[in-house]
C-alpha cells in the first residue's frame, strides 16, 4: 500500500509508480477517498528491491506492508480509516437497517410503494426489493425487469436509497443504469468471481454506490467470504458490507443454519462493516426478532430484514419469512438499544 505525501498523485507520478511495480509482475490500483487517495499494490509485495525504489521518491510518505489472501480487505490496510455512509447512517456510528419485500410483484406495485413507506416510518434506511430473482425451480417467478422501475419510483417517494440483487452482468447493466444505490450479490453468486470483478469494475468510479456481498450457501469460509470481497475492493471501490445469511447444512427447523456469529471473526480479519440477513438465516417470520437481536449481539454493523405490508400478499419468500412493518418497528427499537448498550 503506498501512502503519498500529498493528498493525491498527479498523472506522471502515477506512471513512475506504476512502471516500478509493473517491473515486479504486480500493479497499482488507486484507491480514492474524500480527502485522500492511496495505492495499493496489487500482486506479492515481498520483494525488497521494489520497495525500496518506491520509498526513495520524493512524494511517498511510506510503504505498507500487508501480507495477508486479501490485501485490501485485511484490517491493517488503510482502507479501514474510511467510512461508509448510506442513507444517512455512517457504518460503525450507527446501526443501519435495510429492510423491505423479498421480491416485488410487477403486478401490484402499489404493495411495494406502500412497504416501501411503512418500513421508513419503522426506521430503515435503506429500501430493499427483489427485481430478479434466483430459483431453484426453474418454474417459479424469476422476476421481471419491470420492477425496477417500481423500485426506483419507490425510492424517489420515500427519498430512501434502494438495494436489489444483481445476478449476471445484464442485470448489472440495468441496476447501474438505473441509478441503483446498492448492489447485492446473493449466496448463489457469492463465489462467482466473473460477476465480482464486472460488479468491481462497474463502480470502481462511483463512489455513491455500494455492494452488500452475502457469504456463499455451503459453509463458505471465512477467508474465502473476505477474498470474494477483494475481487470487488480490487478496482477501486471500497463501499462493501459482508452479510452473513445463513449456510448450509440447515439446522433443523431454519432455512438455513444462522450464522451470525460469524461476525467477530470477520471483523478480526476485515474493516468491512458486517450487515446480517436474519431473514434469510431462519426463513420463518416469528423466528427473525429474535435472530435480529441475536445478530447486534454479536456486533453486527446493520440488519437486512426482509417485511411486507401484507405477507400473505406477497411472491418470492415474502409469505413465509417476511414481517410486518409493525413487528419492524419493535425490532429496529429493540436493535438500537442493543447495540448502544454494546456500545457503553
Amino acid at each position: 500500500m503506498i501512502l503519498p505525501k500529498p493528498n493525491r498523485l498527479n498523472p506522471e507520478q502515477v506512471a513512475e509508480i506504476t512502471a516500478i511495480t509493473k517491473e515486479f509482475g504486480c500493479h497499482v490500483q488507486p484507491i480514492i477517498g474524500k480527502v485522500r487517495t492511496i495505492y495499493a499494490i496489487v500482486g506479492d509485495e515481498r520483494d525488497d528491491l521494489m520497495i525500496n525504489r518506491l520509498e526513495g521518491l520524493s512524494y511517498v510518505e511510506r510503504i505498507d506492508r500487508i501480507q495477508s489472501p486479501f490485501k485490501l480487505m485485511d484490517r491493517r490496510s488503510d482502507l479501514a480509516n474510511g467510512r461508509l455512509t448510506i442513507g444517512g447512517v455512517t457504518l460503525g456510528e450507527e446501526l443501519l437497517i435495510i429492510a423491505g419485500q423479498c421480491t416485488i410483484d410487477p403486478k401490484n406495485p402499489n404493495l411495494f410503494y406502500e412497504t416501501s413507506q411503512a418500513v421508513k416510518e419503522a426506521g430503515a434506511h435503506v429500501i430493499r426489493g427483489g427485481v430478479w430473482k434466483p430459483r431453484t425451480n426453474p418454474y417459479s417467478f424469476q422476476g421481471d425487469h419491470k420492477s425496477l422501475d417500481i423500485l426506483m419510483e419507490a425510492s424517489r417517494r420515500t427519498g430512501l436509497p434502494v438495494d436489489t440483487e444483481v445476478m449476471d452482468e445484464e442485470h448489472l447493466k440495468f441496476a447501474i443504469d438505473a441509478g441503483v444505490d446498492m448492489l447485492q450479490v446473493g449466496a448463489r453468486n457469492a463465489l462467482n468471481y466473473s460477476l465480482l470483478r464486472a460488479i468491481g469494475k462497474a463502480i470502481g468510479d462511483r463512489p455513491q454506490t455500494s455492494v452488500l456481498l452475502k457469504r456463499s450457501v455451503h459453509m463458505g469460509p471465512i477467508n474465502e467470504f473476505i477474498s470474494a470481497a477483494e475481487y470487488i475492493a480490487a478496482f477501486g471501490n471500497p463501499n462493501i458490507m459482508l452479510c452473513p445469511r445463513g449456510t448450509t447444512p440447515t439446522l433443523d427447523g431454519y432455512r438455513n443454519h444462522p450464522d451470525e456469529s460469524a461476525t467477530p471473526l470477520l471483523k478480526e480479519k476485515t474493516w468491512a462493516a458486517v450487515v446480517v440477513d436474519p431473514s434469510h438465516s431462519v426463513g420463518k417470520a416469528a423466528y427473525v426478532p429474535a435472530a435480529s437481536l441475536a445478530a447486534v449481539a454479536y456486533g453486527a454493523d446493520g440488519l437486512c430484514i426482509e417485511s411486507h405490508i401484507a405477507p400473505s400478499k406477497g411472491i418470492g419468500d415474502d409469505p413465509k419469512q417476511s414481517i410486518t412493518p409493525g413487528v419492524l418497528t419493535k425490532v429496529i427499537k429493540q436493535a438500537k438499544q442493543l447495540w448502544k448498550i454494546r456500545r457503553e
